[in-house]
């Protein structure tokens, strides 16, 4: 039975912590996924990325 996270990379071995950090980001995926859709929010990808307001290309650092 292979006990492999998710997206670990295949053929290698993987550190107690490793494995422990793709869990959990595994458990954080499965729970962003079970959350409803959010009324009333931007259309399209998530605009927030690196801590900045993207909008129409245009980065905002708050």
């Amino acid at each position: 039975m292979d006990d492999t996270p998710e997206n670990a990379a295949p053929g290698k071995d993987l550190t107690p912590a490793a494995r422990r950090a793709l869990e959990e980001a595994a458990a954080r995926r499965k729970a962003a996924e079970a959350l409803p859709p959010e009324e009333g929010g931007p259309r399209g990808p998530e605009p927030t990325r690196f801590g900045d307001w993207e909008r129409k290309g245009i980065a905002i650092d708050f």
